[in-house]
């Protein structure tokens, strides 16, 4: 005679596992029960050197502004946190 206790055990070990596409399956239903919602975002890709280009170009353009002692002087009021 097997205890009720064995016998939940046993029957636990005998179900199959979860694939890949179950457990993503029960992850997001999971965050849905919370209230969240699945939200798919295109972001510039930073490693393109497409990108590093562009980067450098608006760079430039900012260094070489009349104004760029001034916009320099605000970003590092942002960072020191003062504000006017």
């Amino acid at each position: 005679m097997t205890s009720k206790t064995t016998q939940r055990k046993s029957r636990a070990r005998k179900s199959k596992p979860l694939t890949s596409r179950e457990k993503v399956r029960a992850h997001r239903a999971r965050l849905r029960a919370q209230g969240m919602r699945p939200v798919t975002m295109w972001v510039p890709d930073m490693r393109s050197p497409k990108f590093a280009a562009e980067a450098r170009r608006q760079c430039l353009l900012a260094n070489n502004s009349r104004y760029a002692a001034a916009d320099q002087a605000w970003v590092d009021s942002m960072i020191d946190g003062k504000t006017d």
